[in-house]
């Protein structure tokens, strides 16, 4: 059975949906924290069970059976990320999977100036070691991502953000199509893949372009500093541990650290991955 982790957040599912247009819902099952809300899965035929990384002894039930266990990385950064990751890590193995697989990020290397990618990096150093063959899915930087900068930035037609660098803005419904094809090919790759990016790496230049594209107006681009954006951030409430977090996205850009582009994706895929504009067109609120 194929156990998929985190299967209700916005990759998880959409993973789960193209992993049934390969193999029968009979052989999947969904470890996840509200089973409720994965009730639509459930009445495809897929097992559903409770299972939340904060609570290691829920993993042996919700991966019993497993041949395969993927595990979607959390949403908390830090040492409690990567003690999460480490506890399901090892709940895998224990209950007899071949092969586990961890959604990991381009960016993935203990020198990041972005605290996630030194999860990822964590996490991998943590597969390595595990006992069985593991692959983790280098994905490229979330496209949702820059559409959320995007429609937050923009006021009067101006995005005002610090000064970045190129990124491979890549679409939740492609790596899932990537995930779910990698999944249904068990041992097409043997630990971390080549990254997983859209075909071009973007600045925000770039994006103001193709939202002055979508939107049909002339939109502009305005660099922040770092200092003056983090405390607009705490001033609408952003708490300041997460704002800094925010800001090395950019530091991080700036560095190089999401530019790369790899056909890779692409080779999985059978065709060209979403361009970012088609994401913003879809997702760019007033679009």
């Amino acid at each position: 059975m194929i156990i998929v982790t985190g299967a209700t957040g916005l990759l998880g599912s959409q993973i789960v949906e193209r992993l049934l247009t390969r193999v029968p819902a009979g052989q999947v099952g969904l470890s996840v924290r509200d089973p409720q809300k994965a009730r639509a899965f459930a009445d495809q035929g897929v097992r559903v069970r409770r299972g939340d990384f904060a609570d290691p002894g829920s993993l042996a039930h919700a991966f019993e059976g497993a041949a395969q266990v993927l595990i979607v990385s959390t949403d908390v950064m830090g040492e409690e990320s990567v003690r999460q990751h480490r506890a399901a890590i090892d709940a895998a193995v224990t209950a007899g999977a071949r092969r586990v697989l961890y959604t990991s990020h381009m960016g993935a290397s203990a020198s990041s100036h972005f605290q996630a990618c030194r999860d990822h990096a964590a996490t991998e150093q943590a597969l390595r070691p595990c006992g069985v063959p593991y692959t983790s899915l280098r994905n490229g930087f979330y496209a949702a991502s820059a559409v959320r900068f995007l429609s937050q930035a923009m006021r009067s037609d101006q995005i005002v953000l610090p000064a970045d660098g190129p990124v491979s803005w890549t679409a939740h419904e492609d790596l899932a199509d990537a995930a779910a094809a990698i999944l249904a090919d068990e041992g097409r790759f043997d630990g971390p893949t080549p990254p997983l990016t859209a075909a071009r790496a973007l600045t925000f230049d770039d994006i103001a372009v193709i939202a002055g594209d979508v939107t049909g107006r002339t939109v502009t681009r305005a660099v922040a500093p770092d200092d003056r954006f983090r405390r607009q951030l705490t001033e609408h409430g952003v708490p300041d541990e997460y704002a800094g977090h925010l800001i090395d996205v950019f530091v991080a850009a700036r560095a190089g650290e999401f530019a790369t582009v790899d056909p890779t994706l692409a080779t999985l895929l059978g065709h060209e991955p979403t361009p970012l504009s088609s994401v913003v067109r879809k997702h760019l609120p007033g679009a």
